[in-house]
């Protein structure tokens, strides 16, 4: 009867042990934490249909679709439309009407990695934003994306009323059918110039001049560098900075650049209502004047007929890109980043070049129709999600 009863102490103080050992396992399975994943300017793009009125099916995963990584495919059905059918590009954008011989520049979609964009649909956008007010608001590739959207929209409803007003600072484009107006507010340094007794001075810490305009927009789309780097009074529209307290004949530009840019993101941070206005950054435009970068040490924009290869640029990232990620970063308010960049720079063939109407090399801005096209198909597709 003892050796029995020591015989049934033993497994049940064995049974107690693997009840314990068990709970403990699963409470230190318990306490370990998922891994955050970052979905920021991440999505999943499927067209459904066809007929060039696809229905757009926009979902999150946690691999995600960076749409800003991939490469440059032919294209057969591209352009999106004819330049000379659209009334709203400048002579300065319509490579075709000044003698621009190769229309191979045209044939081009981006294919990003891991996902398909779907073509754009300007009358599902038009639906879409009924009776909403969308501003482009920075400089002169502010206006090449602002006319590129236009034309876009204009291909699909060829036979809408619209109301066309081109002035300076604020120029609109109204679809009236729609009640959709698109809004250019031209300011390429994004802050103000102010007009002092020493002449024109940039200020970094101020937006006061026109910023009214920006307020109670559906969508807003920023963009600014492009004046940053030009040299002289003339080229670059002010005599003086300020900085702070001080006045300065100059500074380092990408200094100044993130100053502005810092003071820009405040503004939105002020007064911005996201609940009512989706916020976007346009990116960095890249220029092509220095074939090194793209190993042609001879060559500049001028001339050139195809994409580079691949999906990253030998010249590498820019400066600017890195200020603007740094600052959208610091923001309080989201602020959607258009990563254009490295895409565009694969765009050498992409410029006016010769043919932009004024006899002089541009390699700074690009042609209508063109890859401003496909920076607003990016956009559209971003707005859908």
């Amino acid at each position: 009867m003892g050796f029995k009863l020591i015989s049934l102490l033993l497994l049940l103080s064995l049974l107690i042990l693997t009840i314990l050992s068990g709970a403990n396992h699963y409470q230190a399975l318990a306490s370990v934490k998922k891994p955050h994943v970052n979905h920021r300017n991440r999505t999943v793009l499927t067209a459904a249909g066809g007929g060039g009125k696809a229905a757009l099916k926009v979902k999150k995963q946690t691999t995600g679709c960076n749409l800003f990584q991939g490469k440059w495919v032919f294209d057969a059905s591209k352009p999106f439309y004819d330049s000379s059918t659209c009334p709203f590009i400048d002579g300065e954008f319509d490579c075709l009407k000044f003698g621009r011989p190769d229309k191979q520049f045209l044939k081009y979609s981006w294919q990003p990695d891991a996902c398909t964009i779907p073509r754009f649909d300007g009358e599902a956008f038009l639906k879409k934003w009924r009776g909403k007010r969308v501003m482009f608001v920075g400089d002169s590739l502010s206006l090449n994306m602002w006319e590129s959207l236009g034309c876009m929209i204009h291909a699909s409803v060829p036979d809408t009323k619209i109301t066309f007003l081109k002035r300076t600072p604020l120029s609109s484009l109204t679809f009236q059918e729609y009640g959709v107006t698109l809004y250019l507010y031209r300011t390429p340094y994004l802050v103000d110039i102010s007009k002092e007794s020493v002449g024109r001075v940039l200020n970094l810490g101020a937006i006061e001049d026109g910023a009214d305009a920006w307020k109670d927009m559906d969508l807003l789309v920023f963009n600014s560098w492009h004046w940053w780097v030009h040299k002289g009074a003339q080229s670059q529209g002010w005599d003086f900075i300020r900085n702070g307290s001080s006045l300065i004949r100059d500074m380092d530009r990408l200094d100044a650049f993130n100053k502005g840019l810092t003071t820009w993101a405040q503004w939105v941070d002020q007064n911005v209502n996201t609940s009512q206005t989706r916020v976007f950054f346009q990116g960095i435009s890249p220029t092509h004047y220095v074939g090194k970068e793209w190993n042609e040490p001879r060559k500049t924009c001028d001339g050139q007929m195809v994409p580079l290869s691949g999906s990253t640029y030998p010249g590498g990232s820019l400066p600017a890109a890195s200020v603007v990620s740094h600052v959208l970063s610091s923001m309080k308010t989201f602020v959607y980043l258009l990563d254009i960049t490295t895409l565009s720079q694969l765009r050498k063939d992409a410029h006016p070049s010769s043919y932009g109407g004024d006899g002089g090399l541009d390699c700074s801005h690009w042609c209508l129709p063109g890859l401003p096209d496909t920076w607003n198909q990016l956009l559209y597709a971003a707005i859908s999600m």
